[in-house]
């Protein structure tokens, strides 16, 4: 299996999931809360979530490394721009406000070098309000792309730990090989999540 590099052909990438609706963690937290608040997508893309959250009229802080992914997600149509700020910034330098009723991160913080992760991870939950959310994803120790030195992968118990200060809401593992949208083999090892601030 090929390991993942900071090289990723993100253009590619974002061409391929363009489309593609919002994901499942980023609708169950959404749904749990009574009205629409203050949300930061961290790591966003090209905004598949963030056009949800703007949907449902939060205000969004749409937070990604790349260049092209903001500049995708200011170019879809009907975007409610009014309620939406971006932020061209690494995980490495990324200062999280204050107050946040939601952060979301699908299938981006895996990518956080293990070095800062555990910065990012307690920034995540301070930026949180009590009753704020986190949701998104993060890879298993089994996931084939664990072998990269760049790439964050936990076991289940270690997940457990990290959301020690959460009450679970979604916990779901998903196990299988398959392959990644840009057509690479991949044995996937993935933890879906929703967690609330205690």
């Amino acid at each position: 299996m090929n390991s993942p590099t900071l090289k990723r052909d993100w253009k590619a990438y974002y061409d391929i999931v363009a489309d593609r609706p919002p994901r499942k963690t980023i609708l169950t937290a959404l749904a749990a809360f009574e009205q629409p608040g203050i949300a930061v997508d961290l790591g966003c893309g090209a905004g598949r979530d963030t056009v949800e959250i703007l949907r449902q009229n939060w205000a969004v802080l749409a937070i990604d490394r790349e260049p092209d992914a903001i500049h995708r997600l200011l170019a879809r149509p009907n975007l409610n721009t009014l309620q939406l700020t971006t932020q061209i910034v690494g995980f490495e330098e990324v200062q999280l406000p204050k107050s946040v009723d939601l952060i979301n991160a699908s299938f981006s913080i895996p990518f956080c070098s293990p070095e800062v992760f555990p910065t990012l991870w307690n920034q995540i939950f301070n930026s949180l309000v009590t009753g704020g959310r986190f949701c998104g994803h993060l890879f298993g120790d089994r996931d084939s792309w664990g072998n990269s030195e760049l790439i964050n992968c936990f076991t289940r118990s270690q997940v457990e730990t990290l959301l020690k200060p959460y009450e679970i809401e979604l916990l779901e593992e998903e196990e299988h090989p398959g392959k990644t949208p840009l057509g690479e083999d991949r044995d996937w090892h993935i933890f879906h999540i929703v967690a609330r601030k205690k």
